[in-house]
């Protein structure tokens, strides 16, 4: 049940600081950002908050940005929500959508993907 709760304050912590970025005013946060997942500890001390940002170039301005902004994004976020202690706020590059794009484009290059065994065209697979 406790994993339940942690998981809806993980959801809640996201939104909320999804719609709060674009009102920060420091100028290295600018682009398409988007906070593609947070984990909140148990005591709500401390939030690791994972952002991708689709200017790959500028990714670490952005997260020092964020950073130098993380009291405003902690004090709104606590005003937000009510929650027994507001957490710290820890920023980190996330490359997951990245990487799923390399193993996709992969995939679709036939250079790197094995072509079909001649072998095994006998064997059919049920398909339902």
């Amino acid at each position: 049940m406790a994993s339940n709760r942690m998981g809806r304050i993980n959801e809640e912590v996201q939104r909320e600081l999804a719609a709060l970025i674009p009102t920060v005013k420091d100028p290295r946060v600018t682009g398409m950002i988007s906070v593609t997942a947070v984990d909140v500890t148990p005591d709500l001390k401390f939030a690791k908050v994972y952002i991708s940002a689709l200017d790959k170039g500028d990714s670490e301005q952005v997260l020092k940005g964020l950073k130098s902004a993380g009291g405003y994004l902690r004090r709104e976020l606590g005003r937000s929500l009510k929650l027994r202690a507001t957490p710290e706020l820890t920023f980190v590059r996330d490359d997951s959508i990245d990487k799923g794009a390399h193993i996709l484009g992969m995939l679709r290059d036939p250079s790197v993907v094995k072509p079909e065994n001649p072998a095994n065209s006998h064997i059919i697979l049920d398909e339902e």
